[in-house]
């Protein structure tokens, strides 16, 4: 992938992943219609954790390849609550909730707060980067406070911020597992505009890509 001026912008978007800097991702005008601040989970630090929650200010995720999920035995959250309230009809942007488990990393204190979080965060990158080598229950505990999500195993079952942080992931050669949180517009607390994200993007020297080229240049 180029780095120069007239790479396109899914080039740009994996060569910085592939460096362990974030890009913005717009999903779709007719999905949630959200742009996402998407970080590589293993190059993540507590800097970057303050940056999710100040910039972007959404809920901090992180997404998990479907691989490394089956082999950390995780579930699908809304499966495992036994609960009149756990049922995926409700949502109007797909048909199910990729949310799984929430959890810290066991040398966490309370697991809150940007140092915590940001180790909980690279240890779930590492530990998909090699997820045989894991024992997930002794090292993660649940409840916590970094939300994993099971992304789907490809674009084609698909196309939320989670697989397509993941796509990424696997385009740049790092661990399948990305942070994802939304970006919300401060003022009307909306989510950012298109145009507001493409503008921060610019400010930071940042890669903005919409979902549709990752899709297209990205999708088997």
């Amino acid at each position: 992938m180029s780095k120069s001026s007239n790479a396109t912008g899914v080039e740009r978007a994996v060569d910085a992943f592939a460096d362990g800097d974030p890009v913005l991702v717009h999903d779709a005008a007719d999905r949630e219609g959200e742009v996402d601040l998407i970080y590589p989970a293993e190059a993540v630090a507590p800097d970057d954790v303050a940056r999710l929650r100040n910039d972007a200010g959404g809920l901090v995720c992180v997404a998990l390849g479907s691989e490394a999920a089956d082999a950390f035995d995780l579930p699908f959250l809304a499966d495992e609550l036994d609960h009149p309230a756990a049922d995926h009809g409700h949502l109007g942007y797909d048909d199910r909730s990729s949310f799984s488990l929430p959890v810290n990393h066991r040398d966490t204190f309370t697991g809150i707060t940007d140092a915590d979080r940001a180790l909980t965060i690279s240890e779930l990158g590492r530990a998909a980067a090699d997820p045989d080598s894991v024992d997930f229950a002794e090292t993660f505990r649940a409840p916590g406070h970094v939300h994993v999500l099971r992304a789907a195993p490809s674009l084609a079952d698909r196309l939320g911020h989670t697989e397509l942080g993941v796509a990424l992931a696997d385009e740049a050669g790092v661990a399948p597992a990305a942070v994802v949180c939304e970006m919300l517009d401060d003022e009307t607390g909306d989510a950012r505009s298109v145009a507001d994200a493409k503008a921060y993007a610019d400010r930071h020297d940042l890669v903005y890509v919409e979902g549709s080229e990752l899709v297209a240049a990205l999708a088997e």
